[in-house]
C-alpha cells in the first residue's frame, strides 16, 4: 500500500492508507496519534517482561564440523530450543560478517530516502510486497509503529521486479547474494531439525520442493511514547523457518514464554531463528511456533531484516506420519500450503489465531 502522510491531529485513515511513520515522526506531533495507541492490556510497559531469561544459542559449527561429542551436545541444545522455546540464536553460521553488515547498511539507506522515492515501490492494499504497511484490514485497527519493505525472492514467479528498489543502487545485488546465503542456512538447519526428530536428514528439504522465500525489512523509528505503542503486533509466523538479522542498537524483539514476554538480546553477528506454523503442523505440535512482537525505543531507531522460508505452495502439509501415534494423536488436518499462505496474508496479525485454520483440536 502506498503510505500516505496524514495530519498528526487526524485519526481518519481509509483502509489501505496509513501514515508513513518516519514522516509522522519528523512532524513531531504533540501526542501519539490515537490509531497507534494500544489498548491498556496490549501496552508493552504494562505487560509482564522477564529480562533474566535468555533465548538459547546454537553453535552451528559444532553441529557441522565438531567432534562427535560436540555434535551430540549441540543437537541436544537444538532439540530443547525447538521444543521449549521455538526460538534460538545461531552463531558461527558461515555467512560472512561483511555481507551481513552490507545488507543492514543498504536496507537502512533505503529507509532514509525521501518519501517520494520510497513511494515508487508501493505495497498495494491487500498485498504484502512493496513499501508500506501490511496486514491492515479495518479503519479501527490499531497500527504498528513500523515502516516495511517486503519482497518475494524465490521461486521466480513470486517476484515483482518493479517493486525491487533501484536506489540504493546495490540493494538488489546485495539482497540476491544475501538471500542465497540465508537459503543455504535454512537448508542446513532443516537437516539437523529433521535429525532431531528421528527423521532422515533430508526429509524436510525433499518435502519442501522449490521452497518459497521472501524477505521483509522493518524500520522502527524512535517513538516519544514507546509505552503506548507496538512496533509489530504479537503473532506467529506462517513460514517453516524465519531468519532474523537484528541490529545491536537496542532490544526490540520479544517472545512469549510461559505467559511472559522475554526480550531477545542481540548478539553480534548472530542470527535469530524461529519455528513457524508450518513446522508446528509437520511435527504434530512437538515443535511449536511462538508468538513474538517488536517494541519501540524513545531515543534510537531499529532495523531488522527478516527472511521467511517455507515449502512450495503446491505441497500438501499435515503431521509427519512418524510423529503421530496413540500417545500423540493427529492434531492438525491436511491442507495445501498455498491455501494456508493465502489464509495467513488475508488476516491481521493476532497471536496464533491464524493457525486455528489447521487444527483438529482447538487446544491441547
Amino acid at each position: 500500500m502506498a503510505p500516505v502522510l496524514c495530519s498528526s491531529t487526524s485519526s481518519e485513515i481509509r483502509i489501505g492508507e496509513v501514515e508513513d511513520i518516519q514522516e509522522l515522526r519528523r512532524a513531531r506531533p504533540t501526542a501519539v496519534p490515537e490509531r497507534y495507541v494500544r489498548d491498556t492490556n496490549e501496552r508493552p510497559a504494562l505487560s509482564t517482561i522477564l529480562p533474566s531469561l535468555h533465548v538459547p544459542v546454537i553453535d552451528l559449527s559444532k553441529l557441522v564440523w565438531g567432534t562427535k561429542r560436540q555434535g551430540q551436545e549441540e543437537m541436544a541444545k537444538l532439540t530443547a530450543a525447538c521444543e521449549e522455546w521455538g526460538f534460538f540464536q545461531v552463531i558461527n553460521h558461515g555467512i560472512e560478517k561483511e555481507l551481513l553488515e552490507t545488507m543492514e547498511r543498504v536496507a537502512k539507506e533505503f529507509f532514509m530516502l525521501p518519501l517520494e522515492e520510497k513511494e515508487k515501490y508501493p505495497m498495494a492494499p491487500g498485498t504484502i510486497q512493496g513499501y508500506g504497511h501490511a496486514f491492515v484490514f479495518s479503519e479501527d485497527q490499531k497500527l504498528d509503529w513500523c515502516n516495511m519493505l517486503a519482497l518475494g525472492v524465490e521461486p521466480a514467479f513470486i517476484r515483482k521486479p518493479h517493486l525491487w528498489p533501484t536506489n540504493p543502487a546495490n540493494l538488489s545485488y546485495t539482497l540476491e547474494k544475501y538471500s542465497k546465503s540465508i537459503r543455504r542456512l535454512c537448508q542446513i538447519l532443516l537437516i539437523f531439525i529433521s535429525r532431531s526428530l528421528g527423521l532422515s536428514p533430508n526429509y524436510f528439504n525433499e518435502m519442501f520442493g522449490e521452497a518459497v522465500q521472501a524477505v521483509r525489512m522493518n524500520y522502527y523509528p524512535p517513538c516519544s511514547r514507546p509505552d503506548l505503542v507496538l512496533g509489530l503486533s504479537p503473532h506467529s509466523d506462517g513460514s517453516a523457518l524465519t531468519v532474523l538479522q537484528q541490529d545491536t542498537a537496542s532490544v526490540g524483539l520479544q517472545i512469549l514464554k510461559d505467559n511472559a514476554w522475554v526480550p531477545v538480546h542481540p548478539i553480534a553477528d548472530a542470527l535469530v531463528i524461529n519455528i513457524g506454523d508450518t513446522i508446528e503442523v509437520l511435527t504434530n505440535g512437538r515443535y511449536r511456533s511462538v508468538e513474538h512482537r517488536a517494541i519501540t525505543n524513545k531515543e534510537t531507531d531499529r532495523l531488522s531484516v527478516v527472511t521467511f522460508y517455507a515449502p512450495s505452495y503446491d505441497v500438501e502439509l499435515g503431521p509427519v506420519p512418524e510423529l503421530v501415534n496413540d500417545q500423540q494423536p493427529c492434531r492438525y488436518r491436511r491442507f495445501n500450503h498455498g491455501e494456508y499462505s493465502r489464509h495467513y496474508v488475508t488476516n491481521k496479525l493476532q497471536g496464533k489465531k491464524t493457525l486455528e485454520f489447521a487444527k483438529i483440536q482447538t487446544s491441547y
